[in-house]
């Protein structure tokens, strides 16, 4: 774990608390239903007050994840020891965030393997790098959302009954839906995958020399 700044994790955690915190807020928003108030005394100030708290729902959940957003950023910069000026690059979402993975690092780990990697290649290397993961990212990104989708509709087709053909023309018919909610899907992957890769790399270099230990033993 000597790899893994403490800031680094930090913002690692912030990110992987998104999803957490849309799944909560879309139960709780989908849990409120004013139409309860129908029956009781004072029904309009009950109605109003339900669809208050299912707005207030929404919009906190939504202003928790900005907070988060804007704290895996932070945290980022300041594993990096860099000035918060770059801050402003949090509001292009996932182009920002990759723009910051690109900055010099002035605070490296001194068992970073990736960090060592990518300082020690020349200028017109480093560009051809960072070009090739950023479209291979994407691509894995889109193919690993396809793939969920896939097996969505297999599994809903299991479990309900309906043939994968009926499915697929439900989803057809709300395809603006389905394509922004896939979107986002493919957004959040491209950051996770730039949040993981120096991890990867740093454990998959170490594997040799674990295998060596591991036969020294």
């Amino acid at each position: 774990m000597g790899m893994l700044k403490k800031y680094y994790l930090l913002g690692f955690a912030s990110y992987l608390l998104i999803p957490v915190v849309v799944l909560l807020g879309a139960t709780i928003f989908n849990a409120i239903n004013p139409e309860i108030a129908a029956g009781y005394p004072n029904y309009e100030r009950n109605y109003r007050l339900l669809a208050l708290a299912k707005t207030i729902a929404l919009w906190t959940a939504l202003l928790v994840n900005l907070a988060l957003w804007f704290l895996t950023c932070f945290f980022l910069l300041k594993s990096k020891g860099l000035s918060y000026r770059w801050l402003p690059l949090v509001v292009l979402g996932p182009f920002g965030y990759i723009i910051l993975t690109m900055l010099s690092d002035n605070a490296p780990a001194p068992n970073d393997l990736h960090r060592q990697f990518v300082h020690r290649l020349k200028l017109y290397l480093r560009i051809a790098y960072e070009m090739i993961f950023f479209a291979a990212v994407w691509v894995l990104a889109y193919q690993a959302v396809v793939l969920k989708s896939k097996l969505s509709i297999m599994y809903e087709a299991a479990t309900t009954g309906t043939s994968v053909a009926q499915i697929i023309n439900q989803r057809d018919a709300s395809s603006g839906m389905w394509a922004f909610s896939e979107g986002l899907e493919v957004l959040y992957l491209v950051v996770l995958i730039y949040l993981l890769w120096p991890i990867c790399f740093n454990v998959i270099a170490r594997l040799p020399n674990l295998w060596k230990s591991s036969q020294e033993i």
